[in-house]
């Protein structure tokens, strides 16, 4: 999100911000359900598909353009790949395999892995901020793992970890080749091209959707992924783009994996242990030290 000044409208932009957050963090909540009724590779794409039609809706009625310049297309359709397709299918299957919490914790790491792909592709400096951003991460992941490699390192663990590399890798890509699409235009087709992953890997590893039992939770669940979670969330991502301060940004941005992790408390009974705080608190203290600098743009998140 670019910086920009908070005058005139900045309250409401605010307002969204935190709006997003709740939505973003939710949306695990909402996925960990589905899961229930509902294969993996199914419930992404329906889900993506389900936003990308609501974006669409959104954006005719805002009268935007979604055209994206020919030379580009390839990039937002790579970034789509990594951003989207690959986060999003990751994420369920870590969600399938392991705690809800640990996984939103492990995937909002993504800060670190993006700093580290920054230093690689776009020869941005390691600067004192993030070295000590690294250190805590590390020692996070490290505390939050330990305890659960008794009996061999849970699959968990790469899913959710695979996740975040995607998603910070997509997210400097972007940057990395000067992607100068407008936010919704790029999130709409990022939509439209992660439909086009997701449901080819439907086809290819669960087959056609056919009619089975699904519970009303994980109806719900999955309506609320596709309308509010993909759909409206980057609508409102667009909405508030350049109208609030990185540093506002980046704690609207940080609103997700608390409020995810503290739901799946209170609504899915998870109980997360001494390991589990501590890690959090080490990863969630590093990724709001790369976000909150100031130098820092913070990424659009796709969840």
């Amino acid at each position: 999100m670019a910086q920009g000044g908070e005058s005139g409208t900045g309250s409401g932009a605010r307002a969204l911000v935190v709006l997003l957050g709740f939505v973003w963090g939710f949306q695990w909540i909402a996925t960990a359900i589905a899961l229930h009724d509902i294969k993996p590779w199914t419930l992404r794409t329906l889900g993506i598909a389900g936003g990308a039609v609501t974006l669409l809706i959104a954006a005719k009625i805002a009268g935007a353009d979604l055209h994206v310049p020919k030379r580009e297309r390839i990039h937002v359709m790579v970034g789509s790949f990594f951003n989207l397709a690959a986060f999003h299918i990751l994420g369920a299957y870590s969600q399938l395999s392991g705690a809800t919490s640990r996984t939103i914790i492990i995937s909002y790491s993504m800060p670190i892995w993006a700093t580290l792909f920054s230093l690689l592709l776009l020869r941005e400096r390691l600067d004192r901020v993030r070295i000590v951003a690294f250190v805590l991460c590390l020692a996070g992941l490290a505390v939050l793992l330990e305890p659960l490699f008794g009996n061999g390192v849970p699959v968990f663990v790469f899913y959710s970890l695979a996740a975040a590399i995607c998603w910070a890798f997509g997210t400097v890509y972007m940057k990395w080749m000067r992607v100068t699409v407008p936010p919704l235009a790029n999130a709409f087709w990022q939509l439209v091209f992660s439909f086009i992953f997701l449901g080819s890997g439907m086809l290819i590893v669960e087959g056609l959707p056919h009619s089975q039992p699904i519970g009303l939770q994980a109806a719900l669940g999955a309506g609320y992924i596709a309308i509010l979670g993909t759909g409206l969330a980057h609508f409102l991502w667009w909405s508030i783009n350049g109208k609030v301060s990185t540093v506002t940004a980046s704690i609207g941005a940080l609103l997700v994996p608390v409020i995810g992790v503290s739901a799946s408390t209170l609504i899915l009974g998870e109980r997360p242990t001494g390991p589990d705080i501590v890690g959090f608190a080490l990863i969630f203290a590093a990724a709001a030290s790369v976000l909150l600098t100031p130098a820092v743009k913070p990424p659009m998140t796709p969840d």
